[in-house]
């Protein structure tokens, strides 16, 4: 659960603000959301076919969000400590995005998709780490998810004194592997293998708009 938290508060924080809460009262919610998750067990019992785990968090989200504006009363955060938001630092991220004409429910849905992207990729990183290839991932990461702009197969093969054949290849597998790890994280948030594709299609979908 410690892990679910690190990943997705930010989606979190964003939307909060989304919906009209100052940055420090953002904090304090996002702080109090994830302490009332943990405290009241709300994820205990939830299985996969229940629903989409991103749709599920957003629904328990509103209704804290909901139940907080009914309490309207100050009520001191911190005691747990499930997460550190660094002072300014989601707010800085936030005002970097381009939110005109975004509904809260896109943004939270976009943050959503990056976090799971980022979890994805410092997977992948820490498995070459571990395998030895932890030099070779900080060469070639570039080519995983976005298309080879500043330099080619035939340069970065001669700076890595190896093939340029090996290296399409190499590449190539940490592609693969890549999509194998978002396909199996994508597959913990949904409710069946059936909701897998479709889920990484929005997904795509979403980070387009």
């Amino acid at each position: 659960m410690g892990q679910l938290y690190q990943i997705y508060w930010y989606p979190v924080y964003a939307y909060i603000r989304q919906r009209g809460h100052t940055h420090h009262d953002a904090q304090d919610l996002t702080q109090g959301f994830f302490e009332r998750t943990v405290e009241q067990h709300t994820l205990t019992g939830v299985t996969r076919e229940d629903t989409k785990f991103r749709s599920f968090l957003l629904k328990v989200l509103n209704h804290f969000l909901i139940d907080e504006w009914r309490a309207a009363k100050a009520k001191k955060r911190g005691s747990l400590q499930v997460i550190s938001l660094e002072d300014g630092a989601a707010e800085a991220r936030y005002c970097k995005q381009p939110i005109d004409k975004v509904t809260p429910e896109i943004l939270f849905d976009k943050n959503w998709a990056l976090a799971l992207l980022d979890e994805v990729f410092e997977e992948l990183r820490r498995e070459n780490e571990s395998a030895g290839r932890g030099d070779l991932f900080e060469e070639i990461k570039f080519c995983i998810t976005a298309d080879r702009t500043d330099i080619s197969y035939a340069q970065l093969s001669v700076r890595l004194k190896i093939s340029e054949a090996a290296l399409k290849v190499k590449t190539h597998r940490l592609r693969q592997r890549y999509r194998e790890l978002l396909r199996a994280r994508v597959a913990d948030t949904v409710s069946s293998r059936q909701e897998v594709e479709s889920e990484l299609r929005y997904l795509h979908e979403i980070l387009s708009r």
